[in-house]
């Protein structure tokens, strides 16, 4: 990873890319990641780990399926924060949004998901910026 100082706005510039998840620096055995979003995500759960979103730009939707309780949602606007507790399922949704997420290095973005993601998604553990 670089040592320099990285623009968010001039990362998010340098890809197109919905639902596919760039790494920017890694912080510990974190990989602090940026994605452009738009459309539904697919319902999925982290046993492992929590999943930590930031929305720099726009709104997202993430719906929840909690072990026990009914399904619920939370609506993030820019500079709002979340953290989705291990092992809850949960769906990420947006009519556009650029957001930044902490996940262990490693992590696929899709979790548990086994089934075929929708061809707007990209099952990844994150790509480097280019540059």
């Amino acid at each position: 990873m670089s040592h320099d100082a990285i623009n968010l706005d001039a990362a998010l510039a340098s890809f197109d890319d919905l639902w596919s998840p760039r790494i920017v620096t890694r912080v510990n055995d974190y990989d602090v990641r940026i994605a452009k979003v738009a459309g539904e995500f697919v319902w999925h759960a982290h046993d492992d780990t929590d999943e930590f979103f930031l929305v720099l730009d726009g709104e997202l939707t993430i719906g929840l399926r909690p072990a026990s309780g009914p399904e619920t949602a939370v609506t993030l606007r820019r500079g709002d924060v979340y953290v989705v507790p291990r092992g809850v399922e949960h769906r990420p949704s947006s009519e556009g949004a650029s957001i930044l997420m902490f996940e262990p290095t490693g992590t696929v973005n899709t979790g548990d998901h086994e089934g075929d993601v929708p061809e707007h998604i990209t099952r990844t553990t994150g790509s480097a910026l280019a540059g």
